[in-house]
């Protein structure tokens, strides 16, 4: 999908307005809203809307799940709702738990700059594989170079914190950013400093907590400054006056705190593993995708992210960053067994994607909907785990997901590969573990063709639906758009029209039409619910060359005119005009058949829904 403005608007409406929408963030595949009111959500329409994967609630978020290019959908999802995340929230704000409040802000400040991070480390990670094959040195200047360019987003991440979460408790975030480059200045970094016979030396470069309570402390007071104080003067004298107060106070009493949390949490972490690296292991990489579905894994990310930033070697990032394999061999494995062309192609994106370590297609698509194969990839999980606690595997630097995460554990230190090959170690020998077991147990949800053809004789048929065009009937498979290829927002055919005019296929009421004139939604009066779609992408002519007959909420007769579209034009101007025919409530059935002819006349039966 190139154009989102549909999809966004769709999202949008069922997320209860924009009035509804309180803030919204993204990660690397979610939406994350915070809403007034969850109970105005329409999770099934969400659900079975073509770009949408999923919708989830945790931690006080609604999350709806788009793939790797939800910072594309969340940019229209922004301009056509005007949402601005440093409004304040309306008045009928619902009352957040204190986990749910915590996990709200902790994602809001560390999601936008994850992907940077992940960035940089990879940076790091190249720079130290390229001088350790010998091609440069690390004296020389293209090594200074690229590794600055890698260290500078943790060295100076107080600054991006500080804009961050001034941004998430609405606050001035370049107000923020200030407070951050205050602790970073190198004046006060890793020096003596005396405040009234208190001696304190104290390194704030490369931290992540100190410049968040600072800026959290700092939030009310602006907020009071900015109240009380004269209209005249209060645009610079309010950020004077937060500066020479919170940063005193966060400088010698809330950063020393905050770095002795961070300890405390680093800590706990290692003594976990050093209680047992091999249960520890077991145990984080076993559930670790469970996490993941809960949307709760960056928080648990925390502490070890603080570890690298702080330049100690972490053995929980290694497990989680590997984790993602295990569930990628279940859908490999998954690939070569089933013989249901459909999953194939739903599994065949969903692998490729979890190679870069984005598994949410092969978790919602793919593994979860057949639970005994999502077990298998938590085992599989608990697997690459005890490996990484048996050969002491660490992460060096952040890197990406996936493969990309790989440079992360190249040691710089050790001159050598080692912890390089363990980590390819736990990758192979859990995948291997994974992969095995789902072959071996899996098996097709759907029973052998010939054995299919003769139940669906004894079966009645509940509805019949005649061609609304005139044309070629093409399988879903073939579409250029994945999500009808792949039956996304449920099963049915396709026509590839010999003329402009579209049909009602049955007796019912026009559900939706849609504002571009380019879709068509319709309840049949027997409870089948159809989504007829002229075109592919046709969505991006806005309502050019179509002309609809009917509006939402009318009845409508099989064989009634619909619409009217100009076939030459639409393919002239470079648009296919294969049109879906979907049964969006495909669960309702148990099976949906088409009649096996290779062109349909309209009124023509093409589609017989199954009990």
């Amino acid at each position: 999908m190139s154009n989102y403005n549909e999809l966004a608007k769709i999202i949008i409406d069922n997320v209860g307005g924009k009035e509804n929408i309180i803030s919204v963030i993204h990660c690397v595949t979610r939406l994350r809203f915070q809403l007034a009111d969850e109970s105005k959500v329409n999770d099934e329409v969400l659900k079975n809307t073509d770009g949408v994967v999923t919708v989830m609630r945790s931690g006080g978020q609604y999350q709806v799940v788009i793939g790797t290019h939800v910072p594309d959908v969340y940019k229209v999802v922004c301009e056509l709702a005007g949402i601005s995340n440093e409004n304040k929230p309306p008045e009928n704000t619902k009352k957040m738990t204190f986990m749910e409040k915590f996990f709200d802000i902790v994602s809001g400040i560390m999601l936008p700059s994850i992907a940077l991070l992940s960035a940089s480390g990879i940076i790091k990670g190249l720079n130290i594989l390229l001088e350790l094959t010998g091609l440069y040195s690390v004296e020389s200047s293209i090594y200074v170079l690229f590794n600055s360019i890698g260290d500078a987003i943790f060295y100076f991440f107080p600054i991006i914190l500080g804009y961050n979460t001034a941004k998430k408790v609405r606050m001035n975030p370049y107000l923020g950013m200030v407070i951050g480059a205050v602790l970073c200045h190198p004046a006060i970094n890793g020096v003596d400093m005396n405040f009234w016979g208190y001696k304190m030396n104290i390194t704030y470069t490369s931290s992540m907590l100190p410049v968040i309570l600072i800026v959290l402390l700092a939030a009310p007071l602006e907020k009071f400054l900015i109240e009380k104080l004269p209209k005249s003067i209060k645009s610079f004298t309010a950020p004077m006056l937060v500066l020479m107060i919170a940063i005193p106070i966060g400088y010698i009493l809330v950063g020393p705190l905050a770095n002795a949390i961070g300890g405390i949490l680093g800590n706990g972490i290692n003594a976990l593993f050093l209680l047992s690296p091999v249960l520890a292991g077991i145990i984080i990489g076993a559930f670790w995708q469970v996490f993941v579905l809960f949307g709760v894994h960056i928080v648990l990310m925390m502490p070890s992210i603080m570890n690298i930033m702080a330049g100690e070697p972490d053995m929980f990032m290694a497990i989680v960053k590997i984790v993602s394999f295990a569930q990628i061999a279940v859908v490999l494995a998954i690939l070569f067994k089933t013989k249901d062309k459909k999953l194939r192609e739903i599994s065949i994106p969903a692998f490729i994607s979890g190679i870069f370590g984005v598994t949410e297609p092969a978790i919602y698509g793919v593994t979860l909907p057949r639970l005994k194969m999502f077990i298998i990839s938590c085992i599989g999980g608990g697997v690459a785990g005890g490996i990484v606690g048996l050969l002491n595997v660490k992460v060096y630097t952040m890197g990406g997901m996936g493969i990309f995460a790989l440079p992360g554990n190249i040691d710089p230190a050790a001159n050598n590969f080692n912890n390089l090959i363990n980590t390819l170690i736990a990758i192979v020998v859990s995948s291997a573990v994974a992969f095995l077991l789902a072959f071996i147990l899996f098996k097709d949800d759907k029973i052998e063709e010939e054995i299919e053809e003769e139940i669906l004789t004894d079966m009645t048929p509940t509805e019949i639906l005649s061609s609304p065009l005139k044309g070629i009937i093409v399988p879903l498979s073939t579409l250029s758009d994945d999500a009808f290829a792949q039956e996304v927002m449920g099963k049915g055919i396709a026509i590839d029209p010999s003329e402009g005019k579209l049909y009602s296929p049955c007796d019912g009421t026009i559900m939706t039409v849609f504002p571009t004139k380019h879709a068509i939604g319709i309840i049949s009066d027997q409870g089948s619910e159809i989504l007829i779609h002229i075109g592919v992408d046709t969505v991006r002519l806005e309502g050019k060359y179509f002309d609809t007959k009917i509006q939402s909420g009318q009845k409508v007769k099989k064989g009634e005119l619909l619409a009217i579209f100009d076939s030459d034009a639409i393919r002239q101007a470079g648009y296919s005009l294969e049109t879906p025919i979907i049964i969006t409530n495909t669960k309702d059935y148990s099976d949906i058949v088409s009649n096996g002819e290779q062109t349909a006349e309209v009124g023509d039966a093409i589609l017989t829904l199954m009990i």
